[in-house]
């Protein structure tokens, strides 16, 4: 499984992806929007929005691509380590990613 982090904190964006990697998850992480960020984004199979650290711009490029690739889009308010080790349970759950 592959997620695409949109959001957060610049001084967390390791411990994002530490926590997936934990899960077994491949994961992309953007704090702030780099050039043709649309096209790195790239296919996972989640993105993950923290909606209260992500760009209006960021938003809606999130937007297009989950429009055009069918991807599902998780948006969490917090952006905190705990938020998104809850997100990343109710996945495993779903897709038998272990630990």
């Amino acid at each position: 499984m592959s997620v695409v982090i949109v959001g957060g904190n610049d001084r967390m964006a390791s411990r994002y992806h530490d926590i997936c990697t934990s899960y077994r998850i491949r994961s992309k992480v953007f704090t702030q929007m780099p050039s043709d960020f649309e096209n790195k984004i790239g296919s996972p199979d989640l993105m993950v929005v923290f909606t209260g650290t992500c760009s209006h711009k960021m938003l809606g490029c999130v937007k297009s691509r989950s429009a055009k690739q069918g991807i599902p889009v998780e948006h969490l308010h917090s952006s905190s380590v705990s938020a998104l080790k809850n997100l990343l349970m109710k996945y495993e759950d779903k897709n038998d990613v272990g630990k």
